[in-house]
């Protein structure tokens, strides 16, 4: 059922439009705003969902001339110059500017709820043939990735090419200097350290980029029976125990440039390079990204030589943080399963195993950017939850 609209009026000298929602709650609209937003055709283009309304054609000063309520489900205004705009009673509530009204949008737009976990996770699986299939279960995976940051899937085909399909459920795949998808096993003249049979640290992948790949697909095609476990650490809830226990590690960690490099050849010859905060925060100090990949953190350092130290030991302890029993989780991959990983927020290692002869280990990887994640769950959601 949309809101209804009891009384609508224009304060503060027309630079305002007040309206008194049927229930007692009350928004306020600034009237630069509303001419902005109009939704009419000249406006307004509905088939691409974009406005057509030039900013050089805006007035920041405009106030309301008139206002008329039609049926508490649609209001009504007139401009200075005679253009009229009309605003539906449901559009105009969900984008009240009230702080609680913003709250509910941005969490259903972009889904912030985290469910931070250590070593007690309960990892989520999910068969990967379902999830194929069925909306509802593609929308569960998504949202548990979202708020989970990591689930496996269960059951793919132990051959190549399972992430490509994953990549079309979802929409594309994101392509990097290491190919469409890439091949973790070990390799002769390694161009990666992940290429080897060595541990590997808990790190994110790809910090050398601007962007770095938001979500992590690994699909274990062959599994060595002795070592090759699995590791992964929610870094985020690492973060906010070292902002508690030493916030001044924290500062160093989300303020310092730290220098990201990566040379050589693959899908193609490449030669990147990047400066990355260890911790990425947001206005409010929250940490929202993780590049952390100790690998292809570069010799070159552009910091004050007496700025060195106090980063290293504030690294160590974040370091110290991802590798505590309490925080990580260890498990083994079996052929068929395909982990699936938020990028951003979880790290993820890998135990050594015995090298050999032949290749006893082999996963394929691929990256999506939660850009194209996000548009998926989104539609999936419209999908799903219109279906009655």
């Amino acid at each position: 059922m949309s809101p209804g609209i009891q009384k609508v009026e224009a304060l503060g000298e027309g630079r305002f439009l007040c309206v008194e929602w049927e229930d007692g709650s009350q928004s306020s609209y600034p009237s630069v705003w509303l001419r902005d937003n109009c939704q009419c055709p000249l406006c307004f283009l509905p088939s691409a969902g974009a406005r057509r309304l030039l900013l050089e054609d805006l007035d920041v000063n405009i106030v309301v001339k008139q206002v008329a309520l039609a049926e508490r489900r649609k209001i009504s205004v007139t401009w200075p110059d005679e253009h009229t705009s009309e605003y539906e009673a449901e559009w105009l509530k969900k984008r009240c500017f009230s702080e609680e009204a913003r709250a509910v949008m941005q969490a259903d737009l972009f889904l912030p709820e985290r469910q931070y976990w250590g070593s007690d996770l309960q990892l989520p699986k999910i068969p990967f043939e379902e999830i194929m299939c069925n909306d509802e279960s593609a929308y569960k995976w998504l949202c548990t990735l979202r708020k989970v940051g990591v689930v496996l899937l269960t059951g793919a085909a132990t051959s190549q090419g399972e992430l490509i399909r994953l990549g079309h459920r979802i929409g594309f795949l994101r392509l990097t200097f290491y190919g469409p998808t890439w091949q973790v096993q070990d390799k002769a003249d390694a161009n990666n350290v992940a290429y080897t049979t060595g541990r590997l640290s808990f790190h994110t992948d790809y910090p050398v980029l601007q962007h770095p790949p938001g979500v992590q697909f690994l699909h274990c095609i062959k599994q060595t029976a002795a070592g090759g476990e699995s590791e992964v650490v929610d870094g985020f809830h690492a973060a906010n125990k070292l902002k508690k226990q030493n916030p001044e590690a924290y500062q160093i960690l989300s303020s310092t440039a730290v220098d990201y490099a990566d040379v050589g050849v693959d899908y193609c010859d490449f030669a990147v390079r990047c400066k990355q905060r260890i911790i990425d925060v947001d206005s409010r100090g929250q940490a929202i990204r993780i590049n952390y990949n100790n690998a292809t953190r570069d010799t070159v350092f552009d910091i004050p030589a007496e700025k060195v130290r106090p980063f290293y030991a504030a690294l160590k302890e974040f370091n110290d943080l991802l590798n505590s029993a309490e925080h990580k989780f260890t498990y083994k991959l079996k052929p068929g399963d395909v982990v699936t990983f938020d990028n951003w927020r979880v790290l993820h290692g890998r135990q050594s195993y015995p090298r050999c002869p032949e290749v006893t280990r082999h996963l394929e990887g691929a990256y999506a950017d939660w850009d194209v994640v996000m548009s998926r769950l989104r539609l999936l959601r419209e999908r799903v939850l219109n279906r009655d």
